[in-house]
């Protein structure tokens, strides 16, 4: 006599025993009887689940242990690019120095991928200006040529030798945040001019074209030839036609820069000498 109300049928498509005893599987959460509850015996898909085998490093033979849910091939994987000490890891390490300038970013890459604005190294994720909000060099907004970015970085490294040679005092230290003020303002003038300088030299040479085009033609021909050339300046860049190429200005504007801020220091000197001069004046009297 049997009960089909009690008990549970196995699983297994070629067995479907009635079990009054049923077991479930711990991997799968499936019903079997009693001859099919072992993973091999019902080709368990979740078996891999339960495999507490620790996974060994190939390269340094060092145990990497897994949490819960973790796959062993992935987590050698990130030992041997991370954690692994053997020659081979360190060598494939050393290939991807090219660190991501991006906050947060820890990718590296294997050729150097430079922003020309801000000449940071980035990886391809973040290499163009609107993915790391570019902010220019050294966040001024501008760009800047690789010669004139050498010439400043070479500039303030020479800055940094001189400083952390002679040890400034507490007063010179105090006394050097207006010096730098003073130097940052002039530099900002000195760029202030040059842009100038460069939209007048654009401006007299257009009007020179102008007139040397407009030279023997009629009214009619010089309205249709200057609305030619508001279409092509509108549509085209305009090209630049200056005397001095743009490392030549980088390099007379940190020159201008330095000159700047030697004469700060100058003054700065000056300004402590007749302090001191007065200090004693007052005391003598």
């Amino acid at each position: 006599m049997e009960f089909p109300q009690l008990g549970k049928h196995c699983n297994q498509h070629d067995c479907k025993r009635l079990d009054f005893l049923p077991m479930k599987c711990d991997a799968c959460s499936r019903i079997f009887c009693n001859d099919h509850i072992q993973y091999e015996t019902h080709s368990c898909k979740e078996s891999y689940k339960k495999d507490k085998q620790v996974p060994v490093c190939p390269l340094c033979n060092k145990p990497i242990p897994l949490k819960k849910g973790q796959v062993a091939d992935e987590e050698v994987g990130r030992h041997i690019d991370s954690d692994c000490q053997s020659d081979p890891a360190k060598e494939r390490r050393k290939v991807y120095t090219n660190k991501c300038s991006m906050k947060g970013c820890k990718v590296k890459e294997l050729i150097p991928v430079k922003c020309d604005k801000c000449h940071h190294n980035y990886c391809l994720r973040h290499r163009f200006e609107t993915d790391h909000a570019c902010k220019g060099f050294q966040d001024t907004g501008r760009s800047i040529t690789d010669s004139g970015a050498a010439a400043i970085f070479r500039f303030q490294s020479s800055n940094g030798t001189s400083k952390s040679s002679t040890k400034p005092t507490t007063s010179k230290l105090a006394n050097a945040v207006p010096q730098q003020r003073t130097g940052h303002s002039l530099s900002q003038g000195l760029g202030r001019e040059l842009n100038m300088q460069r939209a007048s030299r654009q401006q007299t040479t257009t009007e020179n074209d102008l007139r040397a085009a407009q030279a023997g033609l009629s009214e009619e021909e010089i309205l249709a030839r200057a609305i030619q050339e508001s279409l092509s300046q509108t549509t085209q860049p305009p090209t630049q036609n200056t005397g001095l190429s743009q490392e030549e200005e980088d390099r007379l504007l940190a020159e201008a820069i330095a000159a700047s801020e030697a004469e700060a220091r100058r003054q700065q000197q000056r300004t402590t000498t007749q302090e001191s001069q007065n200090k004693k004046s007052c005391q003598v009297s």
